[in-house]
């Protein structure tokens, strides 16, 4: 059997490399015996995982299939999933108008979560992984209770659907960004608004919260913050907006911190420290900065013109997933880039993890488990 492979390069839009793998058959232990085409060399090979190199080129790309797949959590494309804290349940949101609490380890339906109009856009986990927040195109934030899938608070306030949220320490306050082109912080105690954190005029497509590293100034705010603030202090909160704007301000003092002007729509973002941070644009650029110096970036990877939907921080790297389907892994310490197959050519939304467990959600409607001890 003849199958192709191409490896991506993370440097310098290098073009990606092809070549061909071909089986010969089956070993005694159920592994397959593979050969590669020329210039490229098949490391290593399980059941689960094939390891191939271009030494030329300096290209290496670990390949992992899928431990599990669950199938029957929604009937159409997955836009949002999270796992809780303690590894147990996992919940997402889908096109099919639903939102669903599952168990993580076989993907059996737990609870139904029912009362926003249209889709959920994002949903999400408190720390105490016993709550879920998630955001609707109905503009409303709600708080559910995974036990009973009782909505316990709904916030309103956004004048557009929400698209993403993030969770300040424990849960008391928490952050949405809304196409309103609002950024706003609620106090989860009493149901209320805290304040707009930013408007920006332009849809705000991710955001993400992160303790600065002490040399970065915050800022201090213009008015006495509410004792309902809980956390916020040495805080940045970081925007990935649609206006191709990058913008990080202080949390508890709403003061600009910087703003970075990309080559497309920004699509997530994330903190990897008190001062590194990834976004994601809509023209699949990867850009990695460093808040002390923002004007330009440490680096920018772009493996394909797909879009960057997803951005993890992920043990000293990142897992980063895009709009044709690619779902990767980079990490200091190794030097291949770790592949999730499966998803083809279908975008994978997002990704989640708890412990050596990575979780990716997808259009084909499926929920795909990994496993890295597979590796």
């Amino acid at each position: 059997m003849l199958v192709p492979c191409f490896l991506y390069s993370l440097q310098n839009r290098k073009p990606s490399l092809y070549g061909s793998l071909t089986c010969q058959g089956i070993g005694l232990d159920g592994i397959p015996e593979i050969t590669a085409s020329e210039g490229f060399i098949v490391n290593e090979i399980s059941k689960k995982s094939i390891h191939i190199s271009c030494p030329k080129e300096s290209a290496s790309s670990k390949f992992l299939a899928p431990y599990t797949t669950f199938s029957r959590i929604h009937t159409k494309s997955i836009t949002c999933l999270d796992i809780s804290s303690g590894g147990g349940l996992g919940v997402s949101s889908s096109t099919d108008g639903t939102m669903k609490i599952w168990q993580a380890s076989n993907g059996e339906l737990r609870r139904v979560l029912e009362g926003h109009v249209f889709d959920v856009n994002c949903c999400r986990f408190f720390p105490s992984g016993l709550v879920v927040l998630s955001g609707g195109m109905d503009a409303q934030l709600k708080i559910w209770s995974a036990e009973d899938a009782s909505c316990v608070v709904t916030f309103k306030g956004h004048k557009g659907g929400i698209l993403d949220t993030a969770i300040v320490d424990r849960g008391r306050n928490v952050v949405s960004g809304s196409r309103d082109g609002t950024a706003r912080l609620w106090d989860c105690g009493r149901s209320a608004c805290l304040g707009v954190l930013a408007d920006c005029g332009s849809s705000i497509n991710g955001v993400a919260v992160g303790a600065a590293d002490n040399s970065i100034n915050l800022g201090s705010p213009e008015q006495m913050p509410s004792e309902r603030e809980v956390g916020t202090e040495a805080k940045m909160l970081l925007l990935a907006r649609e206006d191709k704007k990058l913008q990080c301000l202080g949390l508890q003092s709403r003061q600009p911190v910087f703003l970075f002007i990309g080559s497309d729509a920004f699509n997530c973002c994330t903190f990897l420290s008190g001062f590194l941070l990834l976004a994601g644009t809509q023209d699949g650029n990867i850009y990695q900065l460093d808040v002390r110096s923002p004007g330009a970036p440490v680096q920018v990877i772009h493996r394909s013109g797909a879009p960057v939907l997803s951005l993890l921080s992920f043990r000293d790297g990142f897992i980063a997933s895009q709009g044709d389907g690619s779902c990767f892994i980079v990490q200091q310490d190794l030097d291949y880039v770790t592949e999730l197959t499966g998803a083809d050519c279908d975008p994978v939304y997002k990704v989640a993890t708890w412990e050596k467990q990575i979780y990716t959600c997808c259009r084909d409607g499926l929920v795909r488990r990994y496993q890295l001890s597979d590796l």
